[in-house]
Parts: structure tokens; sequence; C-alpha cells
């Protein structure tokens, strides 16, 4: 969908132009109800601050639907797509050290590792998995907040600009 037509569609429509990017209600709500917007970078701008911060179950929420970072993923779902575009880097030889980091990161915050990992090389994604582990369960949780929406307002933009589906 072009911005044009965003901003000018239905709620509904509008509404499910942005829920694959990010499946929380209030941050689709706010994106759907800032509308109109000037440019996609003003789009991708409210993407990234919409509904702050979310919370722990909001994000609990959105993480089920994330596969691991450096998993394989097969399918044709939304997030098996996503998954195989943002980890372009994320080889073989990469897979068995980010497998480890995946198993202590969840041993330490009983959740997925997040990470935006569109532009960043498999040893950037590995260094800040380690770096992350030492983040207090606070810290970490404004973490994968600011992670979230740096994926969902990628996708998003990327929706938008291209008129494909998040």
């Amino acid at each position: 969908m072009l911005l044009k037509e965003f901003n000018s569609t239905s709620r509904d429509e509008a509404a499910a132009t942005v829920k694959p990017a990010l499946d929380i209600a209030r941050w689709i709500d706010a994106i759907v109800d800032g509308r109109p917007y000037a440019s996609v970078d003003a789009l991708t701008a409210a993407a990234l601050d919409a509904a702050a911060p979310l919370s722990e179950a909001e994000l609990d929420g959105a993480l089920a639907h994330h596969p691991r970072i450096g998993a394989k993923v097969d399918g044709t779902s939304a997030e098996a797509a996503h998954s195989r575009r943002e980890q372009p880097s994320v080889d073989d030889a990469a897979r068995a050290a980010l497998a480890e980091g995946n198993r202590a990161y969840e041993a330490r915050f009983d959740r997925v590792y997040l990470v935006r990992a569109a532009g960043r090389s498999a040893e950037e994604i590995l260094a800040l998995l380690q770096q992350r582990l030492g983040n207090t369960d606070e810290q970490e949780l404004a973490v994968v907040d600011q992670q979230l929406r740096e994926i969902a307002a990628l996708r998003l933009s990327a929706a938008i600009e291209t008129g494909e589906n998040a």
C-alpha cells in the first residue's frame, strides 16, 4: 500500500496493513490514529514511539511470534519470510554460536533473544547478545522494547513504500 492510500483508507484496512509489522493492539491503534502522515519517514518515526513503553505482557506476546535469531526458518508464514529477509548474514557457521547464545539468553531472561538483525553481521548480532547477558531484567526489557520497535518500523516502512504486505 502506498502512503497516500494508507492515509485515506478505512481504519480497518489501515490496521490490517500495520498488524503484520507488530501485532500489538495499542501500537496498531496509535499508528492508525496518527494518520495522515506527511511521509514514510514521519510514519517510521511514529512507529518508533507509538504506545511507548510496551508492557512486559505485550512484549512477551510479540516475542512469541519471533523465531530464534540464527535459526534456519522454513515455511511460508510472514514471520518465516521476515526472518529469512532480515538475517541474510547468518550462515551455517554462525548458527551454532547463535544457538548457544540463544540458550544462554533464554536461561537468563526466560524469553527469546530479539535484536534488529537487518543490516548487522552475525558477529555483531552475537556480540550484542553477549553484551546484553550482563543487563538487569529492567534494562533488558527496555532494550527488547526498542529492538521490537526498530524491527516493526522497518517492516512497516517497507510495506508502505513498496505497497506490499508487511
